[in-house]
């Protein structure tokens, strides 16, 4: 079967190239650094695109190398542990404080924290970004802080915000879950005569680790544990970090890292589904998340699958985005691109985890079962599809061992997701037959001028990035309906999407529509980049999501958000519950699953990883997130030299 072919062209595309490998990684740990005290993990979006320069707050500087788990920190910070889940007060001290009409914040912060060069953290260092960002055109932020009137310490450990406009999210501004704005060292930013060229290098760190070197190339930086890490939050927190450095590094492409981590020269490898099943098939030290398929951890809290640019005929009907959702076998799909390990969801921000689950699926449940399309002529359809992942279980019972219980509904869409729409491609010919589009001669589907109809698609260039993964998929699953697809990878998609030159992008979660925080049940940061108001003309720089797409609706929802206490859970679920209702019958993107953790750990120097029965963290907390500073209590050494 495919998943077996797959594997064994990576095995042997790995032997081929470990008979033809000299080079050993002695070459990047410098002297005095020991192989078991470090851990070395994966520097997924190497190399860095400006190698040396750490100011974050200018721009991307590829910055899960190190330089947002450990240079920078947070005023509140989603929990590492989706089990207990919460925010964890990080510089603040406690929960942000609003007066009753939310046009002023207070921020009371946390004593005894300390940048790496011995200057203590004050409010001052708070303050002094508000503004800079505030009055810094091009700077990360700016267009956030516009919302401040102004920002005041009122001693060292209290800031006040005064805002424009009533907004109960503005602290989510400094809520990290990625990219938050993090406070700069005053001391140092102050004296950059041209804040958006300063490198701050070397950087200075209120996280737990230091800077040690990185790769002229950007494609891997080293980092060493502070003498005082119990003047950092995560000391005061967790206690000690285990490790005593940590290296981030970028071997190359799959058979590399699969080398790498053969050799034991890399410790967490994150990356395509053919890459999981290799290691584990040909390594004794390794393992995933789960011992039996999916071997996945399911609970990334951001979606995959297809958008449309709403200002490009045809995908602004309604009727052929359905179209196009009810041509794809979810399940097909499922199996083709990652080997069934994957959690089906129809919702741009509905996420597959435990709390979403509550939150939101179950309360949509009854709601999705009947949900119906208007196919004309008096027809309609109910297009909710229940049972794909049982059907999907069903398929992997029959290739693996599986120890997911098919009588434990929560237990399956926990695994494997929710549900998804049906495989109806003669429904999706009725939806286009009804806007006028109709087949040639050789069954090729034309626009309703005759026109041929050809779907182009834009992608980034790495044919193992999830999004590429996904995308690729679909595109067969299109064409085989009888559509001409042209995938076009380039090195330009954010920006060519943001300016909205695409039809359609592999890409449907960016600018947060699809990455909700996940352990608060607010949908705000997801719902805001749908404003009508961000919308900009094709050719111009979008303030929102790139879809383009709008809905009154929304606004409204949003609005009200704005007045809505964060503590007011059941009404922030009740409005979230009704804009998930809009978009998903609108259907203003194709999400398909949550995004899948095909991740693998190599016990030779490093053990206690997460699993379901040691469950201390998301599993990509290990590769690309900045809480990572907050789960470095957790492996353990094994003593092997």
């Amino acid at each position: 079967m495919r998943k077996f072919l797959l594997a064994s062209g990576l095995v042997f595309v790995f032997c081929l190239v470990m008979a033809l490998a000299s080079a050993g990684f002695a070459q990047v740990l410098p002297p005095g650094v020991s192989r078991e005290n470090t851990l070395i993990l994966p520097y997924l979006f190497a190399p860095s695109p400006v190698p040396g320069n750490w100011n974050l707050w200018a721009g991307w500087r590829a910055q899960n190398g190190g330089l947002h788990q450990f240079v920078t920190e947070a005023l509140w910070t989603l929990n590492p542990n989706v089990v207990e889940g919460g925010i964890i007060n990080g510089l603040a001290a406690e929960p942000p404080i609003y007066n009753e009409d939310f046009t002023q914040l207070t921020i009371k912060l946390r004593d005894g924290i300390y940048w790496s060069d011995g200057v203590p953290f004050t409010a001052q260092d708070l303050v002094f970004t508000i503004l800079k960002e505030k009055d810094t055109p091009g700077l990360v932020d700016h267009g956030l802080m516009q919302d401040v009137k102004d920002a005041k310490a009122v001693d060292d450990l209290t800031v006040v915000v005064e805002l424009t406009k009533p907004n109960s999210r503005f602290h989510t501004a400094f809520l990290e879950r990625w990219n938050a704005l993090r406070p700069m060292p005053k001391h140092i930013f102050e004296k950059a005569e041209d804040i958006l060229a300063f490198d701050f290098h070397p950087p200075v760190s209120l996280g737990p680790y230091v800077y040690v070197s990185h790769d002229p190339a950007g494609y891997w930086a080293l980092w060493r544990k502070r003498d005082d890490w119990q003047r950092t939050v995560t000391g005061k927190l967790f206690g000690e970090p285990v490790p005593e450095y940590v290296l981030f590094i970028n071997y190359g492409p799959p058979e590399k890292q699969i080398m790498a981590m053969m050799r034991h020269e890399l410790d967490v490898v994150q990356g395509t589904a053919e890459q999981m099943i290799t290691l584990l098939n040909q390594s004794q030290t390794t393992h995933s998340y789960r011992n039996t398929w999916p071997f996945i951890d399911p609970r990334d809290i951001s979606t995959r699958g297809p958008s449309f640019n709403h200002l490009v005929y045809p995908y602004n009907e309604k009727d052929v985005r359905w179209a196009l959702a009810l041509a794809i076998d979810i399940v097909e799909l499922a199996i083709s691109t990652y080997d069934g390990m994957v959690a089906m969801t129809p919702g741009l921000p509905l996420v597959v985890s435990p709390s979403f689950y509550e939150w939101y699926f179950k309360p949509l449940e009854p709601w999705l079962e009947e949900l119906t399309l208007d196919l004309g002529d008096g027809n309609t359809f109910k297009p909710w599809d229940s049972q794909a992942p049982w059907r999907l279980l069903e398929w992997a019972q029959e290739n693996y061992e599986v120890d997911i219980d098919p009588a434990n509904k929560d237990e399956v869409r926990l695994a494997l997701g929710y549900g998804w729409w049906k495989y109806a491609p003669d429904v999706a010919e009725t939806l286009l037959k009804k806007q006028g589009f109709s087949r040639d001669a050789n069954g090729k589907w034309c626009l309703p001028d005759g026109k041929p109809w050809t779907i182009n698609i834009l992608t980034g260039v790495d044919p193992t990035a999830m999004d590429y993964i996904v995308i690729l998929g679909i595109a067969e699953q299109w064409k085989k309906f009888g559509i001409n697809v042209v995938l076009n990878p380039n090195a330009a998609e954010s920006t060519l999407v943001s300016h909205g030159e695409f039809e359609v992008d592999s890409v449907s979660h960016g600018e947060f529509a699809g990455e909700p925080y996940g352990l608060h049940p607010d949908l705000y940061r997801c719902l805001n980049a749908l404003r009508s108001d961000f919308v900009r003309p094709i050719g111009e720089l979008t303030l929102g999501w790139r879809g383009r797409w709008s809905d009154p609706r929304i606004d409204q929802i949003v609005s009200e958000l704005e007045l809505t206490p964060w503590d007011n859970e059941e009404r922030i679920i009740e409005l979230g519950t009704e804009a998930l209702k809009i978009t998903m019958e609108e259907m203003i993107a194709i999400p398909v699953f949550s995004c899948p953790i095909t991740i693998v750990f190599d016990e030779y120097y490093w053990t206690n990883w997460p699993s379901p029965e040691n469950d201390w963290a998301r599993c990509d907390v290990l590769t690309t997130w900045p809480e990572l500073k907050y789960a470095l209590h957790n492996p353990k050494p094994t003593g092997q030299k």
